[in-house]
């Protein structure tokens, strides 16, 4: 069975995937999404489902933008074969000096949070996300559709997850194939922290990592091909990559 588990980045939803579930469900992969629930969608966690085929034809996946990883269970990782890492990071507030004024940025958008100030620093995040992009290319999600209570403490924590992030989820096996796609025009994750996922990954795993840097291309990765690159990549059979 070849399956996927897919989980959305800070401020994002599962509905954000429709168009990688239609693609690679015709391609024969299970798709699940994890949702945080920020807005109206309730909050889920999937895990893998049970697979009766030989262990060389089992195939899990792990896709995850931005935050997605460090949101997702340890025992997801775990029994993981392959992990795509979307604009992702390890730690992303660099440590010392590069880091402050960073870190500051992030306390204030905290703050902004259940406040007046908080449709405006939401809206100014997406336009940062998409750049550059238009904004109008992003999916909508929880930030257009208007957060719930419980979905704005959810936001809250998750901000505070992803200033103490520090590291890769443990549960990422040394064996795992990886792919790391990174955007270059990211006016989110700075490039000392695109820097680090690349190296903890590198130290983390047994075989190297794929790398690709999408050109012209930010955070949110507005690649229209790019769901396509990436299930030709997981079809091929590793020798072939």
């Amino acid at each position: 069975m070849k399956q996927v588990i897919a989980m959305h980045g800070w401020s994002g939803d599962s509905h954000s995937w429709a168009p990688w579930i239609r693609h690679f469900k015709h391609h024969h992969w299970s798709w699940q999404s994890g949702e945080r629930g920020y807005g109206k969608r309730q909050e889920h966690m999937p895990f893998w489902q049970d697979d009766q085929d030989p262990i060389k034809l089992q195939r899990r996946v792990v896709i995850a933008h931005s935050l997605g990883p460090h949101l997702l269970p340890d025992a997801v990782f775990a029994k993981a074969t392959d992990v795509v890492l979307l604009a992702s990071f390890s730690r992303f507030v660099p440590q010392g000096a590069k880091g402050r004024a960073l870190n500051t940025g992030l306390k204030s958008m905290r703050r902004c949070l259940g406040s007046e100030a908080e449709a405006e620093m939401l809206t100014t995040f997406l336009r940062r996300a998409a750049a550059p992009s238009p904004p109008d290319g992003l999916p909508r999600g929880p930030i257009h559709e208007g957060l719930s209570s419980q979905g704005r403490q959810r936001l809250t924590d998750d901000l505070d997850r992803l200033i103490a992030s520090a590291e890769l989820p443990p549960g990422l096996q040394a064996t795992t194939r990886v792919l790391v796609v990174e955007a270059e025009q990211d006016a989110i994750v700075v490039p000392v922290a695109r820097q680090e996922l690349r190296d903890a990954v590198e130290t983390r795993l047994q075989h190297p990592a794929e790398h690709w840097c999408m050109p012209d291309s930010g955070h949110a990765l507005l690649v229209p091909d790019l769901l396509m690159r990436i299930q030709r990549w997981l079809d091929q059979i590793p020798e072939e990559r």
